[in-house]
């Protein structure tokens, strides 16, 4: 039996969430004696294969056509369905990021299957996949069980730590022609933008994020300052970006980014359930809050109560003279 990884990658890059992916098939396949398979698509796939590899995976995929000029949903929704097909898959997974989401629905549309989406744990007995998975932006777990005859299922994002399968590294390559319909190039990405140099909210070790309490844009400078003193980078709350007082591109939420840091400083920010989605998988969260009563406080394994006015140069300000010493 045959479980494919969809290995996302931007134009070569492999980003951690696919190695979360491939640690989460790990224990499946060892489970059901399943021998893993990662899929890279389109260009850019033969500057990845070597990060998968390393990995440990002992089989990689790589589906190349003409029109598979950048990453498309419709597109490679195609290609990993038809190879399926080709390879009697009867288990397919992928990290729960946007993209990983994206390309499994499309997949399991044309195959007419069931998916079941951002899943913390697993277990295939015989045909059966019984799965816990997260609903309502991770506020509750759901059991769900499915009967179908291949299982489509994405990992939780950020709910596992990353193992290599195997340190040897040894493993080889296949190709794979898919018959793609000049229609599938209709929603392939054509250009970008870049917005963002160096740590991002998706990379940063420590963010700084604001609320509505921090009462403007110019009330920013504070976090700012604190940032930079502490390698980090600005978030914030959707009250914020509301108010125009920053871009949404800085949004830490269900409706922005979902952040993984070390720390997470939330100030004066309520902690409302869309927040606390993007937030809640930081390793450590510090909340400063005037209300002791906040969601986030509440949620937080540590908390300062205080005006984060006062607080965050204090905080600044002491990180400074202990540096200068």
């Amino acid at each position: 039996m045959t479980l494919l990884v969809l290995c996302d990658h931007d134009r070569g890059v492999v980003p951690d969430s696919v190695f979360e992916a491939l640690t989460f098939a790990k224990s499946i396949a060892d489970e059901t004696n399943t021998s893993i398979q990662a899929v890279l698509i389109g260009q850019g796939s033969e500057e990845a294969v070597e990060s998968v590899l390393s990995f440990g995976v002992k089989t990689v995929i790589v589906a190349l056509h003409d029109s598979l000029t950048d990453y498309g949903p419709e597109i490679w929704g195609e290609t990993l369905a038809q190879m399926v097909d080709s390879t009697s898959a009867k288990i397919v997974t992928a990290c729960g990021t946007d993209r990983g989401n994206e390309v499994l629905a499309h997949v399991a549309a044309r195959l007419n299957m069931p998916f079941l989406a951002n899943c913390r744990s697993v277990r295939i007995e015989s045909e059966t996949c019984l799965a816990t998975r997260i609903q309502w932006g991770g506020s509750l777990l759901e059991d769900v069980k499915s009967d179908s005859e291949i299982q489509i299922f994405s990992v939780e994002h950020h709910s596992i730590t990353p193992e290599p399968l195997d340190p040897s590294g040894n493993g080889t390559v296949v190709e794979f022609s898919p018959e793609l319909d000049q229609l599938f190039e209709r929603t392939i990405v054509v250009d970008r933008v870049v917005r963002t140099h160096g740590i991002t909210l998706t990379t940063a070790p420590v963010v700084v994020g604001g609320g509505r309490g921090v009462g403007s844009a110019e009330g920013f400078q504070s976090l700012e300052e604190l940032a930079e003193e502490i390698g980090g980078v600005v978030g914030c709350s959707r009250a914020v970006t509301n108010n125009g007082w920053r871009p949404h591109s800085d949004q830490v939420g269900q409706t922005g980014t979902r952040i993984a840091p070390e720390i997470y400083i939330a100030s004066g920010i309520s902690g409302a359930i869309q927040h606390w989605v993007g937030a809640m998988a930081a390793k450590n969260i510090l909340a400063i809050n005037t209300d002791p009563e906040a969601n986030m406080v509440v949620k937080a394994g540590y908390a300062v109560l205080g005006d984060l006015h006062e607080v965050i140069p204090a905080i600044t300000e002491e990180i400074r003279n202990r540096r200068s010493k």
